[in-house]
């Protein structure tokens, strides 16, 4: 029995040898198919939804599946790269501002000349700060 399982295993991997395999553009793909299917189930009553979320589904089945597969490596690689030069600063910019929220001890606030974001101890009253990128002057309380 454990050698049938081993014996699928190789030829698995010899059969991905020079492919994409998984990677991050193809994980995010997945996720979206998942999305777009449990849409799919919740309106399967009404027909054009439907359709468009079938057909959309389908499709990013077919590129995640496509990607996986592909031998063209310095291309998935290339459209990988433009993937998370595209979503990394959104993830950093939104575990910051969910970070800031979670901070109980300092407040934060936004310069509005230059949207650089300033740190204060909480709890010292109404204060006047000076921005350090561009000098402004922030008032508000803390």
């Amino acid at each position: 029995m454990r050698n049938i399982f081993y014996r699928i295993s190789s030829a698995m991997a010899r059969f991905m040898y020079g492919r994409n395999g998984a990677d991050q553009l193809g994980s995010a793909m997945l996720v979206l198919y998942v999305v777009l299917f449990v849409l799919q189930v919740l309106f399967s009553r009404v027909r054009g939804v439907y359709n468009v979320l079938s057909a959309l589904s389908l499709l990013t089945a077919v590129l995640v599946l496509y990607r996986m597969f592909s031998k063209n490596l310095p291309k998935r690689r290339e459209e990988n790269a433009r993937f998370l030069n595209w979503w990394l600063p959104k993830k950093n910019r939104l575990a910051a501002s969910r970070q800031r929220r979670l901070d109980k001890e300092h407040k934060y606030f936004t310069c509005k000349n230059c949207k650089a974001i300033c740190r204060v101890p909480a709890g010292k009253g109404k204060i006047e700060i000076t921005c350090p990128r561009c000098g402004q002057k922030i008032s508000g309380k803390s």
